[in-house]
Parts: structure tokens; sequence; C-alpha cells
């Protein structure tokens, strides 16, 4: 049987693919071969005609993972070289029981389903749902979604639909990669203007914002911390200049800023975005990512909300309770076959990644938040001190506080970032992120990123590597 299986090619990890096995099926449905069954369903004209140039099949498990362990070995990762990536997928530190957790079956495998199928993941949503309302100090989070990108451009087209504006004003310090989805997610439905900011501190120009807001502007937007590795020290200003218009305030946050750093509510935010990816995920080459959004618990809020909302009630059995959609009928879900009165649209999303978040906030508790935190923060001081005792560079690029993140200037060195990259790969070191493309006015600028990961060993060994490079 296994010859007869390897000679015509049966696929080992795909069901009913054995010759035989085919036939049946073919007959059962009235067809007498594969390409008969295409040609009902689509026109020959758009079938391909040649032969596809396809290696010959491997035909064990082994050989099959040895050909996929040769591919990824071409690749570099963060456990070969020392990373100081960030912007948006970070370096942190994933507790061994986060990934026992996502890699259950009954989390691992859930797609959708009702509550006979649900095996606890309802539960576990919900207890995400609630540890991060607490660490947000919010009433109300969204079950995760696929980025903090889509979950900002989700913000915004909820500001406009709750104030019935069409415009929104946002910091030019956002992540370039966010900027790019929130303008696809949001335009032209809503028009967006663009707030510059101050040179010195990278803070908000906060005189552009008051020439620029007025009654038609729906939010405004800024992160914090910033892309850039500051933090935004002008929240409440920013909120009340806001409010004042009758203009909501939406901010997108890294959650493991939030041990030590206040949450966005206390400055005056309605809607609060971010991502989660810090929260027990790893990198994934930049795929384990998942957005949030949270508000208050005001039903103009809550019912603008386009995504799922796990909650509690009582069942029919007295003293028992049970979980469940919170008010599905708001969803994209109910609405999407109705031309028009959808929201917006979600389909597969990211929900694993929320549970791991909730299993990683449930292991750090708050002083484990606080202690993550802190140890950030006097990595990011050491990093900073020491680079900048290096001839010709400037750190940090602005004068404000920072967390995790922070720019580098090299412009004093005659370098390119480029060039300085990929000397530190010969160091065995992933540098920062080249930003004298995207944030051109920062010339060979880079942004350097620093987490509970790294160790005085590793920032010497990053200070004593660029000091190498820009002397020769």
């Amino acid at each position: 049987m296994v010859e007869n299986i390897v000679k015509n090619r049966a696929h080992p990890y795909i069901p009913n693919s054995h010759p035989r096995v085919q036939k049946e099926m073919l007959q059962e449905i009235g067809v007498s071969s594969i390409d008969e069954l295409f040609e009902r369903i689509i026109p020959r004209k758009l079938q391909y005609k040649g032969k596809m140039n396809l290696p010959e099949p491997l035909d064990s498990e082994y050989l099959l993972k040895r050909h996929i362990s040769k591919v990824l070995s071409k690749n570099v990762s963060c456990e070969e070289y020392l990373c100081f990536l960030g912007g948006g997928t970070w370096p942190h530190y994933v507790p061994a029981i986060c990934d026992e957790i996502a890699s259950r079956g009954e989390f691992l495998t859930a797609y959708a389903g009702e509550p006979y199928e649900d095996h606890g993941r309802w539960q576990s949503l919900f207890e995400y749902e609630s540890l991060m309302a607490e660490l947000l100090d919010m009433d109300v989070v969204s079950v995760p979604i696929y980025s903090w990108g889509h979950a900002a451009g989700t913000s915004l087209r909820m500001a406009s639909r709750i104030t019935g504006r069409k415009e929104v004003l946002i910091v030019d310090t956002i992540s370039p990669e966010r900027r790019k989805i929130i303008e696809n997610y949001v335009e032209p439905h809503l028009k967006i203007r663009w707030i510059k900011h101050n040179s010195i501190s990278g803070l908000m120009d906060l005189d552009e914002l008051k020439k620029s807001i007025s009654s038609d502007v729906a939010a405004v937007y800024f992160e914090n911390p910033s892309y850039l590795g500051f933090i935004e020290t002008q929240g409440e200003e920013i909120a009340e200049i806001a409010h004042e218009k009758g203009s909501l305030v939406v901010v997108g946050v890294d959650p493991i800023s939030l041990g030590i750093i206040e949450p966005p509510s206390h400055y005056g935010a309605d809607i609060v975005c971010g991502e989660l990816q810090p929260l027990g995920n790893h990198m994934n080459f930049g795929g384990g990512l998942a957005g949030f959004v949270a508000t208050r618990d005001e039903p103009e809020f809550v019912r603008e909300i386009p995504y799922r909302i796990f909650g509690i009630a009582n069942t029919v059995t007295e003293g028992e309770y049970g979980f469940g959609d919170v008010a599905f009928g708001r969803t994209s879900f109910m609405v999407r076959e109705t031309p028009g009165e959808s929201k917006e649209f979600v389909g597969t999303a990211t929900a694993l990644w929320g549970i791991v978040a909730g299993v990683y906030l449930a292991l750090m508790g708050p002083h484990g938040m606080r202690e993550v935190g802190e140890g950030i923060l006097k990595r990011v001081k050491y990093a900073m001190k020491v680079l900048s005792e290096i001839d010709g560079i400037v750190v940090p690029r602005f004068k404000a506080p920072h967390f995790k993140e922070f720019v580098v200037d090299f412009n004093s060195t005659g370098r390119k970032v480029k060039e300085i990259n990929r000397k530190l790969l010969d160091y065995g070191i992933l540098g920062g992120i080249d930003l004298s493309l995207r944030f051109s006015e920062l010339g060979e600028s880079a942004l350097y990123c620093i987490t509970e990961i790294h160790t005085k060993e590793d920032i010497d060994r990053l200070r004593d590597a660029l000091e190498n490079i820009v002397r020769r």
C-alpha cells in the first residue's frame, strides 16, 4: 500500500488524495476527471495550459522536514544575532507558559463556532478583555484584530460615526507602516490632516493643533510612547484642545509601557488602541501582531465597535454563568450581507494572540508589569548614556523622556545608516531601523530598541561595535 501511494503521488498530508479515493469521489458527483470538474466552474480560457515548473514531491516527513530546515537556515534570526530592531515588532521575552497555553489543541485549532465546540475559548477571551481593561483602565475591550494599524483605523472611523464628522488630525511622528494602513482604511471617507511635531522635543506642536482643530474634526490621534520612542507628555493639553471643539481623543499605546506610565484614559483619551505583540507573543518574522480597541462603557461608543466582545451572563441554571457575545447585532458578522449597513468588516483575526496576552498579564500581575517597565527604562537610560559618549553620535535625538526606543543621530559621523547596519552584521548585531527615507528631516538617523532581554553586556557590545565602525 505504501509503495502504491508513493508511486501514484498521493499526498501524505492531504486527505482523499489517493487516486482510488479520488476516482470514487468523482464517480459519486458524476464527472470523469478533475479536469472535467474544473471546467464546470472555471472557464477553459482562464485555465493554465502549460506545465508548472515544480520539483518532484517529497515522499516522507523526514525529507520534508530536512527541506524546510534548509530553507529556514538561510534566515538570520534574533536567536543568533543580537537584535536592536523594534518599530512595531519588538524583541520581548516570552514566558514558557505562554507557548504552553497557545499550543493547546482547543485554542490552537479554534476558528469560530458555537459553545458546543468552544472548549473554554470564549471564557479565555473574556478573561483577556478583563485584564486588558484593568491595564488600560477602560471599560470595554474588543477581541484582538489584525494589528495596531487596523485598530487605529477602526478607532478613527468609530470617532467619525460617533461625532458625525469627517476630518481627523494625526501627529506626523506615528509609525510609517501604521500611517499607510490608516490612510488606506479611512480615506476617502475621512480627510486626514497631519500635525507637525516640535523639532527639538518631538512632541506634538500644540500651536499647529490649535490652528487646525475645528468643529469638523472627529478625532485627534497620537501615539504614546511615540514610534520614535519619546513619551508624549502633553496628553492632557491635547485632550483639552480637542474636547473644547467636541472632538474625540484617540491614543495608540504600547501596553508593555503601562506598568510605569499612566494609561491614556487618565489624560483624556476617549478611545485607546494598540498592539498586543509585546504581551507574550513571538515576533514571528513580523507576523505575531494583534490589535485592540478599548472604550468607555457608554452606548454611543460600544455600539460603534464592529468586532466581537465577550461578556458574562447567567444561564438557565440558577447560580451558573456562561460566556458569550455582547450586542452581537452591532458587529460586521451580523450585517455583512446587507449593503451599506455594515460599519466595517473583519474575518479571520488573531484571537489566539489575545489568549496569549491574557496568560501573560495574569502571570505578570501589576507588580510584574511595573518591574518589566522599570527594567526597560533603566536599560534605555544606560544605552543612551554609553552611546552618547561616542564621538559624532547624538543620543537621543529628541529632548524628551523615552521608553523602549530612541533615535540615534549619525549625521556628524559622515556615515550612512545602511552602511553602519551592514557593518554591524559582521559583529553579529542587527542595528536600528534606518529613518533616512521615512523621516528625511532626521537625515542619517536610526531607531534603536532596548527591552528587558538586553543585558549590560549586550549594550556594551553594541557600543563597542558602533565605536569601531564610526572611527574607521
